[in-house]
């Protein structure tokens, strides 16, 4: 009988815990679907764009920050927003992603730095997002990212007291489908254990790695420089 019991009890755990993944998951996808958009044209006016950190090299950007950067440089020229914040991991002498993210934009597309504040410590996107609110004064923005990560954002950024919406980076760059396939699934699996990470850290109101000093993002962005 024990021996029946055991494995019972072990797959109803097992269950109910993916259960909840799911459940969660859901959750925060449905909870931020309002607040996302498509087509800049569409995008409420917003005072800031956050423009969320990832993979840089040496003398160039990965795939996703690019895409991340001409949708952000989009909602600009459209009078969607009136401030840049790149927000990513420097959190080394040797990595830095927002420096790099902000000389490809005056690199490629001339951009005005002067609009362009950086956070230096968003080592996440809930890093981001608190450090947005209580760093740079941010109080309403709008997120642009990709279709997997938008709704995580929007889902943190809402949950922490922003006005925020999301807008989808445009794909700038026509891959076969079967690579654009295998990205996007590596990019969702991803995706399913960071929105539970996500609900966790909001739920907890996690504090992020650093604060400091306000620098608000209605101010000059120079003090933002490192």
């Amino acid at each position: 009988m024990r021996k029946r019991i055991v494995p019972i009890v072990l797959f109803s755990i097992v269950a109910a815990i993916g259960l909840f993944c799911i459940g969660v998951n859901l959750y925060v996808v449905s909870y931020a679907r309002p607040y996302v958009y498509s087509d800049v044209n569409s995008l409420p006016y917003k005072y800031t764009v956050i423009l969320p950190g990832a993979r840089v090299y040496e003398n160039n950007v990965s795939l996703v920050v690019a895409e991340r950067i001409e949708g952000t440089l989009r909602c600009i020229n459209a009078g969607k927003a009136e401030r840049i914040l790149v927000s990513g991991d420097h959190g080394h002498k040797d990595y830095d992603e927002v420096n790099q993210i902000l000389a490809y934009m005056k690199c490629i597309y001339d951009v005005d730095d002067e609009r362009v504040f950086l956070d230096h410590a968003g080592f996440s996107t809930y890093e981001t997002v608190y450090r947005a609110r209580d760093i740079f004064c941010v109080k309403d923005a709008a997120i642009v990212t990709q279709k997997f990560h938008v709704y995580r954002a929007v889902y943190i950024a809402r949950k922490l007291g922003l006005d925020a919406v999301g807008l989808e980076a445009p794909e700038m760059w026509h891959l076969s489908k079967s690579l654009r396939s295998r990205m996007r699934a590596g990019w969702e699996c991803r995706e399913f254990l960071a929105r539970i990470k996500a609900f966790f850290n909001v739920a907890m109101k996690s504090k992020p790695t650093y604060l400091g000093e306000q620098i608000p993002i209605t101010g000059d962005s120079m003090p933002s420089r490192d």
